[in-house]
């Protein structure tokens, strides 16, 4: 790469820094998200070499396309083949319209395909640099299990995950719950907003600075990263050359999954469209519609639970990404190329009833078992295609994304399809083991003098 990647903050009162800094640091001193400060494309050569490859190869490529600046050629290779050694199917439901299957890893969510790249990312660093860290991150579902399952044994790493308690299913919450080590796992009775606004205070404290806080949520760009890669690869399997333009659609919570979306676009992957479907915490189809961005306080409570985010912290580097500046509070005091933003992006907000008859219809006529997140994905694919009735063509290229594996939501399975979902292999033991995890108040003093007495 002739110029380096630097990566500023969207509060734009901070100084660049590299990816490990960036990747270290979490969130930026001046409380913005980190974002590459330019994304240099793929070639088309680069981009006809993925065509029909496997995962790790395709990993590989986009990640020394970004990261050969700080990490050396047989790293990144051991880093990415250590990562991903698990399938990742694509599943036909009709014509070339497919589901890309992202449930099959260590804990059968889409979360598993940054969490462990970005694990041994840090790892790697630290190592060189000899030091330890302090994870600290809030999970609105798959999130906290993934981090605790990747980075689980790391020497160099502790972590610390806060989760809103009853907004978590039973098996979502064992596959964090039932480790030790150096996982630590933290109840709170409130919203995922509650539990993202206690992280955020805590990095910006400085009298928390000894602790040497990091964040694995998707306000860390180490994560949004490698979530660029699976949509190289969906689009690798199935086009017919390097230029054939693929729909995407994205069920989306804190937009960090259509994050990576936007990353792989800028980076030369043909995205004709980017549908993001959310459930009925729908601020932003709002905003595509009325110009008005307005947070929702507290977050709705729907079946789809992991996209149960009032104010999605990757709204700012969406923003940003646009020539706009969206600050920590959801406040935009420089608009976005808005004509760019709807030209690229198509957005839709899914209802609880239409995700449940989105299940039943897809199950029932494709015989396809879809989960609550991959169904408004899927749904909101079906609003687009009646908007857009072109783009609906046979011959047309569309994946939609399926976020967790259907076994982790046995209730709304058997009740809308009378089955049970079959447990995949990293789930059947969970019922056996016990948890293990500590409860705290929605109070930041409360949290700041547990981390102290635990951590100092």
């Amino acid at each position: 790469m002739s110029d380096s990647i630097r990566y500023f903050s969207t509060n734009g009162k901070a100084v660049k820094v590299s990816f490990s800094e960036a990747l270290l640091k979490g969130l930026a001193p001046d409380k913005g998200l980190y974002i590459p400060d330019h994304i240099p494309s793929l070639s088309t050569d680069q981009l006809n070499s993925m065509i029909g490859k496997e995962y790790p190869f395709i990993a590989n490529t986009i990640a020394s396309h970004l990261l050969s600046d700080e990490i050396d050629k047989d790293s990144i290779q051991r880093i990415v083949t250590d990562a991903y050694d698990y399938p990742v199917p694509l599943e036909q439901v009709y014509d070339r319209k497919y589901i890309l299957r992202l449930d099959q890893g260590p804990t059968a969510s889409f979360k598993d395909f940054a969490a462990r790249m970005m694990g041994r990312l840090m790892q790697h660093f630290l190592q060189k640099e000899n030091r330890t860290m302090l994870i600290l991150t809030a999970t609105s579902g798959d999130t906290g299990s993934a981090i605790a399952n990747a980075f689980y044994g790391l020497d160099n790493i502790k972590v610390v995950i806060l989760f809103p308690e009853n907004e978590v299913t039973d098996r979502q919450r064992k596959q964090m719950t039932t480790l030790r080590k150096n996982i630590t796992i933290l109840s709170l009775n409130g919203k995922f907003d509650d539990c993202q606004a206690l992280v955020k205070q805590a990095f910006t404290d400085p009298d928390l600075d000894t602790l040497k806080l990091s964040s694995a949520n998707s306000i860390n760009i180490g994560r949004l990263l490698p979530q660029s890669f699976y949509y190289f690869y969906a689009w690798s399997q199935l086009a017919r050359n390097a230029e054939e333009p693929v729909i995407f659609s994205v069920p989306s919570g804190n937009f960090g999954n259509m994050m990576g979306a936007l990353l792989a676009k800028k980076m030369g992957l043909p995205i004709g469209k980017l549908v993001i479907s959310t459930n009925e915490n729908d601020e932003v189809p709002v905003y595509w519609k009325t110009g008005q961005y307005k947070t929702i306080v507290p977050s709705r409570n729907c079946i789809s639970s992991a996209m149960n985010v009032g104010h999605p912290s990757n709204m700012a580097r969406v923003v940003s990404l646009y020539g706009g500046v969206m600050d920590e509070k959801g406040t935009i005091t420089t608009e976005p190329d808005v004509e760019a933003l709807h030209r690229d992006i198509f957005t839709v907000s899914i209802t609880d009833a239409e995700t449940e008859q989105t299940i039943r219809d897809v199950y029932r006529n494709h015989r396809v078992l879809l989960e609550p997140h991959g169904a408004a994905g899927w749904g909101g694919l079906q609003y687009y295609f009646k908007q857009n009735p072109r783009d609906s063509a046979p011959g047309k290229l569309a994946i939609s994304l399926e976020t967790a594996h259907p076994a982790k939501f046995p209730q709304e399975i058997r009740s809308l399809l009378g089955i049970e979902p079959e447990l995949p292999a990293s789930m059947k033991d969970l019922e056996k083991l016990d948890e293990s995890f500590d409860r705290i108040h929605n109070d930041y003093k409360d949290f700041k003098q547990y981390l102290l007495s635990r951590y100092l």
